[in-house]
């Protein structure tokens, strides 16, 4: 009883509108003019009139960068920055707060931006790609901007910055939704699942059961885009409150750390404001007293005091004064025992679906979409996340116009193949509980189900609803029951220096020849690589994070040793790429040899411990490289910075 999804692939590029890039831009090219959109007219009709209220329209223009810019304008300078946005009127927070975030994930971003340029080719013509329904959809755009007299209307470049992807960028995203003014609120999520194709979760900070500090390091280890919302306030709209916080207003999470403060630690979160000014006031505010008194080393790194929308927070105030946190990441991140991003999920993908109403009353059973739990885990194993077709939304959907079930099938009705006959619907049955987040475009719901075979059903509020189903299943873990894989949860309060690691490790986690075991110093650098905290030593959520990969290496070790015990230095570039925690990380030849000269012997022989540095420490530099980049391409460092990256890890 099987439905056969389709499995998960890269899909061709669809046009919007039809409109091709290439040729649009060649036409221009040939006859020497400059783009115009008229699938994305330069008038009122683009923009909406719930935005131009109060606005005079006799001097609303339409201006290229080139007559708005004091100079040459560019679509990228020196790199792709969060700073680089500048909210305007539109209240599209959240599609900015979202974006904010991609560009902290320079492999994404460029899937949306494209290379392209004002110099290059120039026609006045760009090109953006979105996430829609499991297909990327390329919209294309001239580049004339509203502005009324001196003034942009939406998104505008940095004062002194001429750079104006993001203006484009937003405009884009305007045309593929309709218009400016349907940028005018809208949900996290699904700026998020636009932006990247991933699946959310969502946590409620007021019952998030994990250490946040935890959720925030990890997922961003793990490349996920991170937001957070606060509260409504007193009014229907976004307004400054006595703490320098907006309600009811999107924010980017930009990073958290562990800080020294007085006698102690302090947990501390970073974020970053979309209207590029608009601060937190309180604690650990920009010229506060808590950075005057930080005696952290790393304060020069952390802190800057400018007007630039970002800020820190302690993690209390943040759980205080902000309702959620979205988490956006490929596979799902689960929350509910522990973050835990290396996890295995495989996914099941049912594009163009269709529901129609039922006239005769009660939920049409026709979609009927069947999956298997195999074994039961200790957090939610089960994602189901339902997207809607753009053109199936209507203005008068005030909700997500699908709603959906999960129920176990009995062993009496599994001998069906396909579909289940009514009479699994007539007796009384409980559906699955689980943790879900709705919005107008997407419904993700997750699950703790216990093993065997389950049927999700959609049902519709109204007729003619096209969808995107994804279900994600976490995998089984063949390596659970391995004589070495302790029970992590047992070492409550570990807290454990170099010395303490060598000896454990050389007890649990021997791999080839007696005499490969981990030495001293090979532990000492394990120990650096996973010391968030900075403070010489692993407690349980770093020590966690650090068996995970030692299993995996282990299990790559195994699998590509010649002999017992032996890897030959001509494997490694093997052992790169069956590493998960290593997927999308790139070595070229000449890095590969010289890790042959640093982690084989004079034979050509790699040992097990040999193999677990080699492997954490590209995974450590490449999220370094990856984090401190602007533009993907190169970074600066001062020579304190440098010195304290290099020497340390």
């Amino acid at each position: 009883m099987a439905h056969n999804p389709e499995p998960p692939a890269e899909t061709s590029i669809i046009k919007f509108k039809g409109q091709d890039f290439d040729s649009l831009r060649d036409h221009c090219l040939s006859r020497g003019q400059l783009f115009k959109d008229e699938t994305f007219p330069a008038d009122v009709s683009s923009i909406g009139q719930k935005l131009l209220q109060g606005k005079s329209l006799t001097v609303l223009e339409w201006k290229r960068p080139q007559d708005l810019s004091s100079g040459p304008p560019h679509f990228i300078l020196k790199g792709v920055s969060r700073f680089d946005i500048q909210q305007g009127i539109a209240g599209d927070c959240w599609f900015l707060a979202a974006l904010g975030s991609l560009t902290q994930n320079s492999q994404c971003l460029q899937k949306i931006l494209i290379e392209q340029s004002f110099s290059q080719h120039y026609a006045g013509i760009f090109r953006f790609r979105f996430w829609q329904c499991g297909h990327w959809v390329e919209v294309v755009v001239d580049d004339r901007l509203p502005v009324v007299g001196k003034d942009y209307l939406f998104v505008h470049p940095r004062k002194g910055n001429q750079e104006f992807w993001p203006c484009l960028l937003e405009k884009a995203y305007a045309k593929l939704r309709g218009s400016y003014s349907h940028l005018h609120y809208g949900y996290l999520p699904d700026a998020l699942v636009d932006l990247t194709g991933g699946v959310v979760t969502m946590a409620s900070l007021h019952a998030l059961p994990s250490d946040l500090l935890a959720v925030v390091k990890t997922a961003a280890e793990a490349g996920s885009l991170m937001t957070c919302a606060t509260p409504k306030g007193p009014t229907d709209g976004a307004e400054v409150m006595e703490n320098g916080l907006v309600s009811q207003h999107a924010y980017t999470v930009t990073g958290a750390e562990q800080i020294q403060y007085r006698r102690g630690w302090e947990e501390i979160i970073r974020l970053w404001n979309p209207w590029g000014s608009t601060e937190w006031r309180g604690r650990w505010r920009d010229g506060s007293q808590e950075w005057q008194e930080t005696r952290d080393r790393r304060k020069s790194q952390l802190y800057e005091n400018r007007e630039d929308g970002e800020f820190w927070m302690s993690c209390q105030d943040f759980q205080e004064n902000f309702s959620c946190l979205y988490i956006c990441n490929q596979i799902p991140i689960t929350l509910d025992h522990g973050v835990t991003p290396n996890e295995k999920w495989s996914q099941m993908i049912f594009r163009n679906q269709v529901i129609l109403e039922n006239t005769a009353g009660g939920p049409r059973r026709d979609a009927q979409y069947l999956f298997c739990v195999q074994e039961l885990t200790e957090s939610s194993n089960v994602v189901v996340s339902f997207t809607i077709m753009p053109q199936s939304l209507k203005e008068e959907d005030e909700k997500f116009p699908l709603h959906f079930q999960v129920f176990k099938v009995d062993s009496q009705f599994q001998q069906f193949q396909g579909r289940l006959p009514p009479t699994f619907f007539s007796s009384f049955r409980n559906a699955a509980q689980g943790i879900e987040y709705e919005t107008k475009c997407n419904f993700t719901k997750s699950f703790h189900l216990s093993p065997g075979t389950y049927v999700v059903v959609p049902s519709a509020r109204r007729e003619g609803v096209e969808f995107l189903l994804r279900i994600f299943l976490k995998m089984p873990d063949s390596d659970r029951n391995r004589s070495n894989d302790f029970n992590l949860r047992e070492l409550k309060g570990l807290d454990i220096d170099a010395t303490q690691l060598q000896s454990l490790l050389n007890q649990e986690l021997l791999t080839g020849p007696p005499g490969d075991t981990f030495s001293l110093d090979e532990c000492r650098s394990i120990v650096a690589l996973m010391d968030l905290r900075v403070n010489g030593r692993l407690d349980q959520e770093e020590f966690g994070r650090l068996w995970r990969r030692l299993v995996q290496c282990q299990r790559v070790f195994q699998n590509i040793q010649k002999s017992s015990g032996v890897v030959l230095s001509s494997d490694l570039w093997k052992a790169v790429e069956s590493t998960d925690f290593l997927t999308g990380t790139f070595i070229s030849s000449e890095l590969l040899e010289l890790m042959t000269l640093r982690y084989s012997d004079s034979s050509g022989r790699v040992s097990f411990p040999s193999l677990v540095c080699f492997l954490m420490r590209l995974e450590a530099m490449a999220k370094t490289f990856r984090n401190l980049s602007t533009d993907g391409k190169g970074l600066y460092l001062t020579e304190m910075e440098w010195m304290n990256l290099v020497m340390y890890s």
